[in-house]
């Protein structure tokens, strides 16, 4: 029998999967493949990290994995050849952490672009957009996102209702900060959202307030989504053309696999209209977004309400074409700690400036930040989904949050020992040294949205100096995580940046932005050129890892996704530029030419644009008939019981 040396291992499996029938050395008895790619550097990322030179698909499986040779012994006169002329083949990429919905909507709202902006550069930007839909009515929205608030604040100042009210309208504003944690709104929005200075701040979140207590404009967390609920919500077309939206960049950007982080009753009834539709050109998995208040005082009954929503999903196990799947909740345990907002739990406290600042005196002030389950709560709702049957996914951006998740986990572990449970903790942005090792030592896995590891004015300048040196030296600490054993994940949190997954590896591997990439903040000024910090960097395999194999691990789909090996789904990516050997600074300057799932070519360029069949090139077509002005609902984030309708953006990160 001949078979690749990288389906050995598996070739009884796959005769079971796919139906391959092997043959003798001649080539006789093989089924012909549907497709065959060949003439490549095939990059397998499997456990040998084997490179190979074509595969062939065939059911949307892949059926072999070897030489180009080989390959051709699977090539009848049905089979499609696609000739790859050396370029790198590598399994699609598995984003394991951002927000669908909220990102196909932003692109079609009044976009800030993540600019650095003065207020006055925010009031006139806004007004540009209020100026662009002269036809709208004086009660219709305005929503913009992509608000860099960090920024406004470390050239200005943060801004009051009283920017926006000096506007040119009456229209109710809506601004949202690109971190998805604060919103500044006008004085007509908070009168129609009845929020005023007797309004108490709920749960977590809080209205900053001027020295009356009336809301001087910016409501963070918890705040700002109750402020976002007075939006009418969108339509179920509305809806379904953010759906399009989002999957038409995802699909671009390579991602054949994506969990979303912050997900709701929406998020099912979009993907399963659109998966019905045959317009699906990925795989979606759903965290679904539990709310603070009944998960802290009623944890069964909050994990009972996830998981009735999560069976709303297909009950099949994963197919060669795109479904629909949910198996884990989202937990947001603190808010960022990026300033101004300072929210994410410290075990010390933040700095605060006594001095001026031509002579700054940085000292500890009274805030630890925000956590918004005490340790008792948060193990009480982690049992209640071990028993449950879940996953859980968990928000934790200060070393005291991750710390509490970890003690959370390490309590669940000893209560219920040999549970299969696979927790993962998101962002890490600054985590205790003597808390690296606990990750591996608990099987917790680390997801990282490698972007934030760049200078930027979210990380340097004032968030650098509320944290102080020892903390910032720590900042986003993937390479210190991997070096103490812990499985890494890439989640890009999209749309709470720019969507450049080249970009984001790229900064996995040199801890630095590209001065060329207009995505990167290292493109605004020299100050943000060069690493944030001294913490280890990975290497172009780790960051491969972190967004293929590691991150199927996390949505349990190891066996099927993540890798190119036989048996598996035919989830594959042609990419522009060789990622292994490419210069540092060019890794951010790549392309994805050609995306396939589960078999069918869903978006190809340049030379490989022909293979996208009518019936997805008019599905693509449909994506793409966006408008700036084809939407004034709110953004769909995750599921919020006892609301009249899921409300607010229930994420960042």
């Amino acid at each position: 029998m001949r078979v690749s040396k990288t389906g050995v291992a598996l070739l009884s499996a796959a005769i079971a999967l796919a139906g391959i029938v092997a043959g003798c050395g001649d080539g006789e008895g093989y089924d012909p493949a549907d497709v065959v790619l060949r003439g490549g550097k095939v990059v397998t990322m499997d456990g040998q990290r084997s490179i190979a030179q074509a595969v062939a698909v065939r059911n949307g499986r892949i059926a072999f994995v070897g030489s180009d040779a080989d390959a051709s012994q699977r090539i009848g006169a049905g089979t499609k050849v696609i000739e790859l002329d050396g370029r790198m083949l590598m399994p699609g990429f598995v984003d394991a952490h951002l927000h669908s919905l909220a990102g196909g909507r932003a692109l079609l709202l009044c976009d800030l672009a993540y600019v650095p902006l003065t207020r006055a550069e925010l009031a006139e930007r806004l007004q540009a957009c209020l100026d662009a839909t002269p036809e709208v009515g004086p009660d219709t929205w305005l929503e913009a996102v992509n608000w860099d608030r960090q920024s406004t604040a470390a050239l200005d100042a943060d801004p009051t209702r009283a920017l926006l009210d000096g506007l040119a309208t009456t229209r109710p504003i809506a601004v949202t900060s690109s971190d998805f944690h604060s919103v500044l709104a006008n004085s007509r929005a908070f009168a129609l959202a009845g929020i005023g200075a007797a309004t108490p701040d709920p749960a977590g979140g809080k209205f900053l307030r001027d020295g009356g207590g009336n809301p001087s404009g910016i409501c963070e967390d918890a705040a700002g989504f109750q402020l976002k609920g007075a939006i009418p919500p969108d339509s179920e077309a509305d809806q379904l053309k953010q759906g399009r939206s989002a999957l038409a960049a995802l699909r671009e950007q390579g991602i054949t696999t994506f969990m979303d982080a912050a997900a709701g009753e929406p998020h099912l009834r979009v993907f399963k209209a659109l998966r019905d539709a045959g317009e699906l050109s990925a795989r979606v998995n759903l965290a679904i977004n539990l709310d603070p208040a009944t998960a802290n005082s009623a944890p069964a009954d909050a994990i009972a309400q996830a998981k009735a929503l999560a069976a709303q999903a297909d009950a099949a196990g994963p197919l060669p074409a795109p479904g629909v799947h949910s198996r884990i909740v989202k937990v947001f345990l603190d808010g960022v700690v990026n300033a101004p907002a300072d929210t994410g739990a410290l075990l010390t406290p933040y700095l605060r400036n006594i001095g001026t600042e031509a002579a700054p005196q940085w000292v500890e002030s009274t805030n630890l930040g925000e956590q918004y389950y005490t340790p008792a709560s948060l193990q009480a709702l982690m049992l209640a989904t071990v028993d449950a049957g879940l996953d859980m996914h968990l928000h934790a951006t200060g070393d005291r949050g991750v710390r509490t998740v970890l003690d959370a986990v390490a309590a669940t572990r000893k209560a219920r020992p040999g549970a299969d449970f696979r927790p993962a903790i998101a962002h890490d942005e600054t985590v205790a040294v003597a808390d690296y090792g606990r990750f591996a030592a608990l099987d917790v896995m680390a997801t990282m949205s490698f972007q934030w590891a760049q200078r930027a004015p979210y990380s340097i300048g004032e968030t650098e100096s509320h944290l102080g040196a020892e903390r910032f030296a720590r900042m986003e600490p993937s390479g210190s995580l991997q070096l103490a054993g812990a499985r890494i994940v890439h989640g890009s949190d999209w749309p709470i940046d720019p969507f450049d997954t080249f970009l984001a590896l790229k900064i996995g591997v040199t801890r630095a932005g590209d001065p060329t990439n207009p995505h990167s903040a290292a493109s605004f000024a020299p100050i943000f050129e060069g690493p944030i910090n001294a913490d280890p960097a990975l290497s172009r395999d780790a960051v491969l890892a972190a967004i293929t194999v590691n991150a199927a691990h996390q949505l349990r789909l190891e066996s099927q996704i993540g890798s190119i090996e036989v048996g598996k789904f035919a989830d594959l990516i042609v990419l522009e530029r060789d990622f292994l050997t490419v210069p540092d600074e060019e890794l951010g300057r790549n392309r994805v030419l050609l995306t396939m799932v589960g078999g069918q070519v869903v978006a190809a360029l340049d030379a490989f644009a022909g293979m996208v069949t009518p019936q997805r090139a008019a599905i693509s077509a449909r994506a793409r008939v966006l408008s700036p002005r084809g939407s004034t609902g709110r953004a769909i984030p995750g599921n919020v019981p006892g609301a009249p309708h899921g409300r607010g953006d229930g994420h960042k990160h």
